[in-house]
């Protein structure tokens, strides 16, 4: 079975450019449960640099799922057996104004885009930088 894979090297995810956000900000919880964007802040802006994009769409599809830990590998492999929307997609860099910084190693941390350090790796020659998607379709 083929394995496909969201993970980012050296990369800066820029905030999207219909962003309304002029700072990184915290997801509002919400009285349905956690979402998407609670769940990658927690996991991402609580343990900078220790998760990949993989282990953090996986995990948060496993929370949303009610998947036991002993249902993750079988289900991370199916999960992974298709292309899957990468953190480009991600309402922390649509909505929530953090740029999604991945290492050599693929590990990731948030950065808000109003902070020095986001502007130090949007102006790094070694950092290869994509744009969240959109929200809206441009006119």
């Amino acid at each position: 079975m083929k394995t496909y894979t969201t993970n980012y090297f050296d990369t800066l995810i820029e905030v999207a450019e219909d962003t309304k956000a002029f700072a990184g900000m915290k997801p509002p919880a919400k009285d349905s449960g956690p979402t998407i964007a609670q769940l990658q802040y927690e996991m991402i802006g609580e343990s900078p640099y220790k998760f990949n994009s993989d282990d953090v769409l996986f995990q948060v599809f496993a929370i949303r799922n009610d998947l036991t830990k002993s249902q993750y590998k079988a289900a991370r492999a199916v999960f992974f057996s298709k292309g899957q929307a990468c953190m480009r997609t991600s309402p922390l860099a649509k909505t929530y104004g953090f740029g999604i910084h991945s290492d050599s190693e693929g590990k990731l941390a948030l950065y808000g885009v109003e902070t020095k350090k986001y502007n130090d790796l949007l102006s790094d020659p070694d950092v290869k930088k994509v744009k969240a998607m959109r929200s809206s379709k441009k006119k």
